[in-house]
């Protein structure tokens, strides 16, 4: 498969035997490179690789710096920083961490790199995550002017993982590409007053967190209708008293990729119930909704909406 000018390759192999110029390695802020998929590097690679590495800690978490590969295939190791002093991990580093492996990828001009599944293993992020923020983070590079990189091997190191992994980022691309085209893309947020509050949806899918109901306009539906279709399907409810609130357009306010969204208000009506592409719902009283963590610009938007109704 292909993202622009990019081949995207998902192998179940031995990234150290991988004949590619730069390698990604999942690393910690000190670069010990003593465990998990470091180690292995290390010890294939030569002592020598650590060496480098050490030189230039402590890295923040989400940043890269480069190294040579010492006897690897490759040329570069590229270390991208995913865990943090307590060896966790969570979306915005793994997210930084794609992103700035990029971009050094990038600065050196290699033609190709390989990518193990950030944050999962030692950092405990979900592989399904993990599979879509990498692919997310690709695209996002992918629209750079004069990319050197023709080809990005995603690997993974044993049978199950690799399945699942290929499963959730052959899916996700093919539904980018195929679904949403090439963006910016058109989206409906929903604010549904219910039972003294708004109903709000724990996102099983990266960017997580607590968000408003919604989703992308399909093609030949109006943006009411989306918004009416988007809240029965992740909610349950029925809309009364539909109107527009907001136009949010910003060019960062969706981590994946650009979006413009129109933000409706409604009365719910029915059982609200989480839908399937949900991890959770609930309906937050008013007075609590600026104690969550959201994701996108939610937070923002919810607050405006709090003042212009005279509650903040």
């Amino acid at each position: 498969m292909n993202i622009r000018n990019i081949e995207i390759v998902i192998v179940n192999s031995d990234i150290t035997a991988l004949d590619v110029d730069a390698i990604v390695n999942p690393a910690n802020m000190q670069m010990k490179m003593e465990e998990g998929l470091a180690g292995s590097i290390n010890r294939k690679g030569g002592g020598a690789i650590e060496e480098e590495a050490l030189s230039k800690a402590p890295v923040d978490v989400g940043e890269a710096v480069v190294t040579k590969a010492g006897k690897l295939k490759a040329q570069h190791i590229i270390h991208a920083v995913t865990t943090g002093v307590e060896g966790n991990t969570d979306q915005e580093t793994v997210r930084h961490a794609a992103a700035n492996a990029l971009k050094c990828a990038h600065e050196l001009k290699v033609a190709s790199m390989t990518f193990p599944a950030l944050g999962y293993g030692v950092g405990g992020f979900p592989l399904v995550g993990s599979a879509k923020i990498i692919i997310q983070e690709i695209l996002r590079f992918s629209r750079k002017p004069d990319i050197a990189l023709k080809k990005i091997v995603l690997c993974l190191n044993d049978s199950k993982t690799f399945e699942v992994f290929e499963s959730a980022a052959c899916g996700y691309l093919r539904h980018i590409q195929e679904d949403l085209g090439p963006g910016p893309y058109v989206t409906v947020d929903i604010i549904i007053e219910c039972q003294g509050g708004i109903v709000v949806i724990e996102r099983s899918n990266p960017p997580y967190g607590w968000a408003l109901p919604g989703g992308f306009l399909d093609y030949g539906e109006s943006l009411e209708e989306a918004a009416i279709r988007e809240a029965k399907e992740e909610t349950n409810l029925d809309l009364m008293d539909l109107r527009q609130f907001h136009t949010y357009s910003q060019p960062d306010r969706d981590p994946r990729f650009q979006t413009i969204s129109t933000v409706f208000i409604a009365e719910g009506q029915g059982m609200p119930q989480s839908g399937d592409d949900a991890k959770d719902l609930k309906i937050v009283r008013y007075d609590g909704l600026m104690e969550l963590d959201y994701a996108f610009d939610h937070k923002e938007i919810i607050k405006e909406y709090l003042i212009e109704k005279d509650l903040d």
